[in-house]
């Protein structure tokens, strides 16, 4: 039977190596603060549980996935990496979690094949090409990106990139790729050049002031505001997700102060990085 520890790793190695194409004991001695031969017996219990999923490339220095790959521990769905993308600094003792329950919410369809040659690019800083669709445009559009990061607004996940058909940083809903993405040449555009990702945005939000007193007081707890003010730090490409989370609406004036709650104190500032949204 394994340890709790143990299966934390195996499950690590499965992950890494599925979702990113390679795995090595140095992954596992970063992530997990062991030896390096601790590492090895790891990787050779793994490869002892599932002889056909990793071979040994000595020119990666690495173990790499084969074409035979069958998951034993992780579930293949592309939430599961990203979550771990996000989440990888609070690694929480399954034995000493509360009880609890998620939303039963829509998952949304991200090719594995895609995923990898993304992760491939923003790693390495290089160029792909792929189609990509979108409401306003349904019909298979080829572009050529630059990816820099992967950006989780709450009920789905974005990747912020450099467009060369639009001349401009964009983000791109992962579930809308489409193809078999082909990974190009090494490029010095990178996340710097990014003023929407580097320009960092205050967003000052209030209890809408239609709201009594009373009500108001309430919304100032639940966020324990300061002085009847909450403060929220972002990039400024992300300002327009925030707002989304918060249920804030700029434009609709009608929206009644119970279902909004809250508002945008700094409009101004805040407007010239929200866009339409299209896709």
């Amino acid at each position: 039977m394994l340890s709790i520890n143990q299966d934390k790793r195996l499950w690590f190695i499965e992950l890494i190596a599925w979702w990113e194409g390679r795995i090595s004991a140095s992954h596992l001695i970063k992530q997990f603060a062991i030896s390096r031969t601790q590492a090895q017996q790891d990787l050779q219990y793994y490869r002892q549980l599932a002889p056909a999923n990793l071979l040994y490339h000595a020119s990666y220095k690495s173990y790499l996935p084969q074409s035979s790959f069958i998951a034993q521990f992780i579930n293949g769905d592309v939430v599961e990496y990203l979550n771990w993308i996000s989440h990888q600094d609070a690694i929480t003792d399954v034995s000493t979690a509360l009880p609890h329950t998620t939303l039963a919410l829509p998952t949304r369809q991200v090719s594995a094949d895609i995923i990898r040659v993304l992760v491939s690019a923003i790693r390495q800083q290089r160029r792909v090409e792929v189609d990509y669709v979108s409401v306003t445009n349904p019909d298979r559009q080829g572009r050529i990106i630059v990816p820099h990061h992967f950006v989780s607004t709450g009920l789905r996940w974005h990747l912020r990139a450099f467009c060369e058909k639009s001349n401009q940083y964009r983000d791109f809903v992962l579930s809308r790729f489409r193809g078999q993405p082909d990974l190009m040449n090494k490029t010095h555009i990178s996340a710097a050049q990014d003023s929407g990702w580097t320009t960092k945005l205050c967003l000052e939000f209030r209890p809408d002031p239609r709201l009594k007193p009373e009500q108001q007081e309430v919304l100032a707890h639940d966020y324990q505001m300061q002085h009847g003010k909450l403060h929220i730090h972002t990039r400024a490409c992300l300002a327009q997700y925030v707002l989304q989370e918060m249920q804030v609406n700029i434009r609709d004036i009608n929206i009644s102060p119970e279902a909004q709650q809250l508002v945008l104190s700094n409009v101004d500032a805040v407007k010239p990085w929200l866009f339409e949204e299209k896709s």
